[in-house]
């Protein structure tokens, strides 16, 4: 049978409309099965929503011809700051820095808001990939040659290839048989966004609190996105609190180097833990993003690492269809597999525990954390090391959209 597309994607976030867009300029047939309505994240207004893009991100954006209009909006990330610190007492005396200039390859990343890079993938999609909205992936099944996905419309649509972008929770993973492993956190990230007074500079701060990370990053003009991790309990109760009452408390914690601080938008709040799939792959499957990997944001990598199995798996599909091979054949799909499994679990746990050695208030771990970022700050070949990896330069093989290149 022919089916009726070459690729089903589940999952309309993020991830999903990018490898999308990347398959359909490699001449794919493409639908994005999205459980969003259409407009349901691209309204007008500033809702404080904002990611992280390393420099490759920002690459991968460009050969996909969204970068241009994203760019005005976008903040640039020149700098990044990481120290301990205690709630009213500032950074500790050791700090780990970044200063993008010493790379030479321009910012090291770019704050971009949700709403905006949503926005743009959607207005990209329109006439290049079948879009259907507001609906979900509830069956799926594997027969010779192709995979047959169930809507929650009652419809089926089949295609060489299910690509799950569905999350965390990814039923398309579970029903392919493909376990997780990972753990909760006992902390809850905190998210708003603040105006100060003061000029950020486009530097980003990671504060590590005894009680989990703050993270202070630079949005266009006198404002920043913070993601305040704190315990369950301790977030559910500040998390309840009125906006002045929040701010009374993150003051202490922000510091006043940006002047005076007033929230610039609603606030949220999200679980942290740790979510990884056993495999990437299955019989005419194939995972990215949260769906493969669930990973602490202390680094801002999420959306990140998800770029990368964008990037990776689109290759490989393109690769594998013009040397007239089967797109979901195990071989092609185990190339996938092999490229990303690696960096994206070694990621994954790297942040786990940079997360457990910095969320207390040892003494001694306390002094060995402050000597290491000095150590690390005064190295310098160590230190642009660093500054690679964060940026996702140090990938090796990198895929052709990371490096701005077309498939």
């Amino acid at each position: 049978m022919t089916p009726d597309h070459d690729i089903l994607i589940a999952g309309g976030g993020l991830n999903g409309p990018a490898l999308a867009l990347a398959l359909a300029g490699a001449g794919f047939s493409v639908a994005v099965i999205d459980a969003q309505a259409p407009r349901a994240r691209a309204a007008d207004d500033f809702d404080g929503r904002a990611y992280a893009l390393a420099l490759a991100s920002r690459r991968l954006l460009t050969a996909l011809g969204l970068w241009a209009d994203l760019a005005p909006r976008s903040q640039p990330i020149l700098r990044v700051e990481a120290a301990q610190g205690h709630p009213g007492e500032g950074a500790g005396a050791f700090r780990l820095t970044f200063d993008s200039a010493e790379i030479e390859e321009g910012a090291v990343g770019h704050m971009v808001e949700d709403r905006y890079l949503y926005a743009a993938l959607m207005k990209a999609m329109a006439g290049r990939v079948t879009h259907v909205p507001a609906t979900q992936v509830v069956a799926q099944e594997v027969r010779p040659g192709h995979v047959a996905a169930t809507l929650s419309d009652g419809r089926t649509l089949t295609a060489r290839l299910l690509v799950g972008a569905d999350g965390r929770g990814s039923g398309v993973a579970a029903r392919a048989g493909i376990p997780r492993r990972g753990w909760g956190y006992g902390q809850t990230a905190l998210v708003a966004a603040v105006d100060h007074d003061r000029p950020h500079g486009g530097t980003a701060w990671q504060y590590f609190m005894p009680t989990g990370p703050l993270a202070i990053l630079p949005l266009p003009g006198n404002r920043s996105s913070i993601v305040w991790s704190e315990p369950d309990a301790a977030a559910r109760a500040i998390a309840a609190l009125d906006d002045q009452a929040f701010l009374d408390l993150l003051r202490p914690r922000f510091g006043d180097f940006l002047g005076a601080i007033r929230l610039a938008g609603p606030r949220f709040s999200y679980p942290l833990s740790l979510s990884l799939a056993d495999a990437h792959v299955a019989p005419r499957i194939a995972l990215v993003g949260d769906a493969a990997h669930g990973v602490h944001p202390i680094a801002g990598q999420g959306l990140n690492l998800g770029l990368r199995d964008v990037a990776a798996l689109a290759e490989v599909l393109a690769d594998a269809a013009r040397r007239g091979e089967d797109i979901g054949a195990p071989d092609v799909l185990a190339r996938y597999q092999g490229w990303r499994r690696f960096d994206s679990t070694a990621l994954g746990l790297g942040m786990d525990s940079v997360n457990k050695l910095f969320s207390n208030d040892n003494p001694i771990l306390r002094t060995a954390r402050g000597l290491g970022m000095g150590a690390v700050t005064a190295t310098g070949p160590l230190r642009r090391a660093f500054m690679r990896q964060a940026a996702g330069l140090s990938i090796d093989p990198m895929p052709r959209l990371l490096a701005g290149r077309p498939l």
